[in-house]
């Protein structure tokens, strides 16, 4: 039982902060979950972010419920799904029972700039941690390069290429370079990309 409220109050704690998306929060998510607690590694932390990216739902969220069911099965990923819940909520009621008498305020509408500024600083932190664990060979370049203009360009297709479908193409691609790393190896076993 005590594992569960752990889970909950770890996870409604990491909810209450939850400016900017799952981006944004993954140096959050790492300090509390990889570094303090020891809950996950950082690259189990990615692979729920990417698995979470083409899932439905929010990252952050998928993420909680991810770790929650590898700490506790199903009652550890309903324990730290409600928990990631409950802050957002109970905030998100409370600024909606209230911005509108204040939104126009001069105040608050620096506040949201700040925030904004913020958010986008998170977002960028994440995406350099991220690109450092994450493109560490030409294979794996050349691979973010083609998924970037696929995604950076796709106005100019004929038809926008969804972002789940970019994920999938990606892992597929990963899995097609493992293939043939293992054959030119000899079939020894798997490797990393």
């Amino acid at each position: 039982m005590n594992g569960m409220v752990d889970l909950f109050w770890t996870f409604a704690k990491i909810g209450c902060v939850t400016f900017g998306g799952g981006y944004a929060m993954l140096p959050i998510l790492e300090r509390e979950l990889v570094d303090k607690r020891h809950w996950t590694t950082m690259d189990d932390l990615r692979d729920y972010f990417s698995i979470g990216q083409c899932t439905p739902g929010i990252i952050a969220l998928n993420v909680s419920t991810f770790i929650g069911e590898k700490k506790g099965g199903a009652a550890g990923a309903l324990a730290a799904t409600c928990g990631f819940l409950s802050g957002p909520i109970l905030i998100i009621l409370a600024i909606a029972a209230f911005l509108t008498n204040f939104a126009q305020l001069e105040l608050v509408q620096h506040a949201f700039a700040g925030i904004r500024v913020c958010v986008c600083v998170l977002i960028v932190q994440a995406v350099l941690r991220l690109w450092k664990k994450s493109v560490v060979d030409p294979f794996t370049l050349a691979l973010y390069l083609v998924i970037f203009a696929l995604n950076a360009f796709s106005g100019l297709l004929p038809v926008k290429i969804p972002a789940a479908v970019l994920v999938l193409l990606a892992g597929a691609a990963g899995i097609a370079a493992s293939t043939v790393k293992n054959r030119r190896n000899g079939g020894k076993g798997a490797e990393k990309c």
